[in-house]
């Protein structure tokens, strides 16, 4: 068992407040993603967890004991930093053996626990290397074996591939998801990335400025957002929102007028709308298509083409929108196009930006890692 809960965790620095009542819990073998802006106190919370940050109020307890005075060593914890802190004159097999050494394990035994960890991580042909001779994802591989050796309850990663290129991050993403099964162990991962929260986690939460503002399974948040922050968060490109009106509302959805003048029901439910109410209609780029009878009109401003998918930056009235297209779009800047929306993909949000309740629950929310999501299935196409 290794399971953790925060009650009501708080910190502050002096006057400023960083972290304000956090409540959560992270059971048994889940893989739990800290995700947010720079600057909204996800690795504060880390590190708090970690007790290297003291708590200003509020409790920790892993495995059901408090852990508020226990000091770092004690907590059974292991935590992979965004610097791998190797030392350099040390080989690989001495790096990820020294804390073991220095708590009087015998030589063998720090061997054998290595031979262990470097099988788990592919590195049984680099053990006799020094770090120069390693490449950033070699070095934060031993980073993460260093963690291993200690067979720790709880492991925390701490922005870990900031430091790698676009390709190593794509590896090193799917070689933490597959060493999570192989451990089958308890993980919490913080990153600024969302690509990496919706890849790799069975649960994200979604901080800003100190506080929770959702948790849930990466398509539950991508389906179903509670506010706009974390609808325009979370999907890569981020949702487009587009100004509307409230026409009617009935047991169907909310009927709202388009920028164009048309309107269009949603299924939404509409409860305790003013008629004439201020909305925002909310659609992912993947959901808006081009049509040349759609409801709504803009110019391409810039054109992205990626190969196999084209990205459409098309103005509309105040508004930059995103669409994602088929790569063979003949489209060129300047052109105008016209588009619409499926409706059941759409989101309405109301003047304080709360996202209002979808009347029909999508099929794949609440879909987690385990239950066989491809680590590539950040976005429903």
């Amino acid at each position: 068992m290794a399971t953790l809960e925060l009650k009501q965790i708080t910190k502050s620095f002096d006057d400023t407040h960083v972290i304000k009542g956090v409540d959560l819990e992270v059971n048994d073998r889940e893989f739990v993603v800290f995700v947010g802006p720079s600057g909204c106190g996800k690795s504060t919370l880390m590190r708090m967890i970690a007790g290297l940050e003291s708590a200003t109020s509020g409790d920790i307890l892993i495995d059901g004991q408090r852990m508020n005075e226990v000091g770092p060593a004690d907590r059974g914890l292991a935590m992979v930093f965004q610097s791998y802190a190797l030392y350099p004159h040390m080989t690989v097999e001495d790096n990820m053996g020294f804390s073991m050494r220095l708590a009087g394990i015998s030589k063998d035994k720090r061997r054998e626990k290595v031979l262990e960890a470097a099988k788990i991580l592919q590195l049984e042909p680099l053990l006799d290397r020094k770090p120069k001779a390693l490449s950033g994802g070699q070095r934060q591989r031993v980073a993460i074996g260093r963690a291993i050796v200690r067979n720790p309850s709880i492991f925390l990663f701490d922005e870990p591939l900031s430091n790698l290129d676009a390709a190593l991050r794509v590896q090193m993403r799917i070689e933490l998801a597959r060493l999570h099964e192989e451990l089958d162990a308890t993980m919490i991962y913080v990153t600024h990335d969302q690509i990496e929260a919706m890849t790799m986690a069975d649960k994200i939460v979604v901080l800003q400025g100190g506080e929770v503002e959702q948790v849930g399974s990466p398509m539950e948040l991508y389906h179903h957002p509670r506010n706009r922050f974390v609808a325009g968060f979370i999907g890569s490109p981020k949702m487009n929102f587009i100004a509307v009106e409230r026409v009617s509302s009935d047991g169907e959805g909310v009927t709202i007028k388009l920028p164009g003048g048309e309107t269009r029901q949603v299924p939404i439910d509409g409860a305790g709308l003013s008629s004439g109410a201020a909305l925002e209609l909310g659609v992912r780029p993947e959901h808006l298509v081009l049509d040349e009878q759609g409801p709504m009109e803009g110019c391409i401003q810039v054109l992205e083409r990626l190969g196999g998918q084209t990205s459409l930056y098309v103005q509309m009235g105040d508004s930059l929108l995103t669409i994602m297209a088929d790569g063979d779009v003949a489209y060129r800047v300047n052109d105008s196009v016209r588009f619409g929306f499926s409706s059941d993909r759409a989101h309405l949000f109301d003047a304080d930006g709360l996202s209002l309740a979808k009347l029909h629950r999508h099929p794949l929310a609440g879909l987690r890692r385990q239950d066989n999501r491809a680590p590539s299935d950040a976005v429903d196409q």
